[in-house]
C-alpha cells in the first residue's frame, strides 16, 4: 500500500532558502520575551552551571515550603483561635449551617423568653423581693 504524502519535495534554491531564513529571523522573539515566558533561563551563570543553579533554586523553594508546613498550626488550634469554623460540613454548606445555627439560637431565645416566669411568680418563690418587682415603679 503506497502512502500519498502532501509534502512538497521540490528543491528550493539557495536564495529562496536564505530569504526564508532571514524572514523568520526578523520575526524571532527577543531574548527578554523568551525569558518572560520562561522559555529561556533568566540567569547570568555559565550554561554548564545553569542546570545546577536551577536545581538549587528548586531545592531552596522545597526547603522553604517544608519549613512553612512544619510551622503550620494544627486544625484544632485554628478552630480554637476562630480562624477555621468548628464544622465537619463541606465548605459549600458551612455558610448554610452557620445561618441555620443562628436561626436556631434565635428561636430558642424567643421560646425561653415566652416561657419565662412572671415577676409575681418569682416573688412567690422567693427569688425576687417585693421591692424588686420590675412592674412597680
Amino acid at each position: 500500500m503506497a502512502e500519498s504524502s502532501n509534502v512538497d519535495e521540490s528543491p528550493i534554491s539557495p536564495i529562496q532558502r536564505r530569504d526564508s531564513l532571514e524572514k523568520h529571523l526578523q520575526h524571532r522573539p527577543d531574548p527578554q520575551d523568551l525569558k518572560d515566558k520562561h522559555i529561556l533561563l533568566d540567569t547570568s551563570a555559565a550554561p554548564a552551571l545553569q542546570s545546577a543553579a536551577h536545581e538549587l533554586e528548586r531545592q531552596k523553594a522545597a526547603d522553604s515550603l517544608k519549613k512553612g508546613l512544619e510551622k503550620r498550626p494544627e486544625r484544632e488550634e485554628l478552630v480554637e483561635r476562630n480562624i477555621l469554623p468548628d464544622s465537619t460540613a463541606a465548605p459549600s454548606l458551612q455558610s448554610h449551617q452557620k445561618e441555620l445555627e443562628k436561626h436556631m439560637r434565635a428561636d430558642s431565645l424567643s421560646e425561653k423568653l415566652a416561657n419565662r416566669p412572671r415577676p409575681e411568680e418569682l416573688i412567690k418563690e422567693g427569688i425576687l423581693d417585693a421591692d424588686e418587682d420590675p412592674t412597680k415603679e
